[in-house]
């Protein structure tokens, strides 16, 4: 795992809903808390692009659905910003499962992808259907 040349504002929280973008069989995840580094003295362990939060899931397949999985978040809100100036933000708040070794549990990503993923997690980008 990499740093990011950007800075990502962190701003998914626990209890944020993300859409799922892959075809592993979600639909919806719920956050419920980061994974790794936790927060500052008495505040809420948020997460941004390229985090890997603990969520479970709302809607989709019986076989995930009320289980918690990992979920690799892809898309936020909020924009970021790059190192030469450019800001960018998406549509939807969006993650795609992964399992232990933070690969892919679907085979497709619907959807771009932040750059920032990539540059964390290199074989993201094999997956992944646009990278902005």
């Amino acid at each position: 795992m990499r740093a990011l040349s950007s800075r990502i504002t962190k701003t998914l929280v626990p209890m944020s809903t993300l859409t799922c973008a892959d075809n592993s069989g979600a639909a919806t995840f719920k956050i419920i808390h980061k994974l790794g580094k936790g927060h500052k003295r008495s505040g809420l362990a948020a997460a941004g692009i390229g985090d890997i939060v603990r969520a479970s899931v709302i809607k989709g397949t019986p076989t995930y659905l009320k289980k918690p999985v990992r979920v690799m978040i892809i898309r936020q809100r909020s924009p970021i910003r790059r190192g030469n100036g450019l800001r960018v933000r998406f549509e939807d708040n969006a993650g795609i499962m992964v399992g232990d070794d933070n690969l892919p549990i679907g085979t497709e990503i619907k959807g771009a992808m932040a750059r920032e993923v990539v540059e964390r997690f290199a074989k993201m980008a094999g997956v992944a259907s646009r990278i902005v």
